[in-house]
């Protein structure tokens, strides 16, 4: 390859949320025949890209970072941006003069809860933490690659589409990060719709309490749903709905704010959803590569060469043990 020549991929392998799994990651790497050359990992023809939440939660963080940013920066991986990305960048990122908050993020018990090991791994390197921070905003929220599309949680084409009309790009700066913290507004509809994914409230007041303690109006929802009739039809998320909420018919206006996301559109990959069990595709071109690894799940990657309808037998994984990966 000539000098300033970009380099020409045979395939691309999409890895789903590492949460600090560093040891399960280069397990992963490894498998898929990338190899630690001068400390950086590569493969020889094929490129990563992650999907991004690769702080917090794990035993690693340090070093998972410091792996996937190096993998970046030397051009062997891209990285999306994922919410724990963000939600990171808000919560050490002081609100401006005149807000009611003192950071975007607020220093809340769930908020601390999530980003505690990530604080507590980086407590004697400030400094590394806060470029990490810096290089968060250089990943862009979504990508557009010849033949397939990543996002952290949820491809929303109409307002991906809005977005780079606006803006002219994928990522974003400091303004749009503090403008995203205001309710109701543009930036924070787009991080929360790419990031966070789609969802409906739970009707007539009701709430559910998830596994991870945590009380909810909302449920999570499919962006892919095709023709549903009920709740069961489109939720999607760990905590399954009780039988009767499940059953329930969604109304008229529950099913025009349903995303769908086109069979006719190109593959596009997703983290973000804590699935568990055996790696299978969601439908024919939509893949989630999050199995849960930082709790003792898998590690996915699937890897794409090119294919418009995808395969459950390009799946790959490592279980994270405990005793293998702690």
């Amino acid at each position: 390859m000539n000098a300033g020549q970009s380099p020409v991929f045979s395939g691309y392998d999409i890895i789903g949320d590492v949460h600090g799994c560093a040891h399960a990651l280069q397990a992963l790497l490894e498998k898929m025949g990338y190899e630690p050359i001068n400390g950086i990992y590569r493969h020889q023809n094929r490129q990563a890209i992650f999907v991004g939440d690769v702080i917090d939660r794990g035993p690693r963080i340090r070093e998972a970072l410091r792996i996937v940013r190096d993998m970046v920066e030397a051009g062997s991986a891209q990285m999306v941006m994922g919410n724990h990305e963000y939600n990171a960048l808000g919560y050490c990122t002081r609100a401006r003069p005149g807000s009611p908050h003192t950071y975007l993020r607020e220093h809340t018990a769930r908020h601390n809860r999530t980003i505690e090991q990530t604080l507590k791994q980086f407590e004697q390197h400030p400094l590394e933490l806060q470029a990490h921070l810096d290089w968060f905003l250089s990943l862009p929220l979504f990508l557009e690659m010849p033949g397939f599309r990543v996002v952290h949680a949820c491809w929303d084409d109409e307002l991906i589409q809005a977005y780079k009309n606006r803006y002219g790009r994928a990522t974003i700066d400091m303004d749009f990060l503090h403008d995203s913290s205001v309710p109701g507004s543009f930036a924070g509809r787009v991080m929360d719709r790419l990031l966070r994914g789609t969802d409906l409230p739970l009707p007539d007041g009701l709430t559910i309490k998830g596994g991870d303690g945590y009380i909810r109006k909302h449920f999570r929802t499919r962006f892919w749903a095709r023709d549903p009739r009920t709740y069961a039809d489109v939720v999607f998320q760990p905590d399954a709905l009780p039988g009767e909420l499940a059953s329930r018919e969604l109304s008229a206006e529950e099913r025009r704010k349903l995303l769908c996301y086109p069979e006719s559109a190109p593959p596009v990959f997703v983290g973000h959803y804590w699935l568990s069990g055996r790696p299978e595709l969601l439908r024919p071109n939509v893949a989630c590569l999050d199995y849960s690894a930082v709790k003792y799940g898998s590690l996915v990657a699937y890897r794409f060469d090119g294919e418009t309808a995808l395969s459950a037998d390009k799946f790959v994984w490592v279980d994270v043990e405990p005793k293998r990966f702690d």
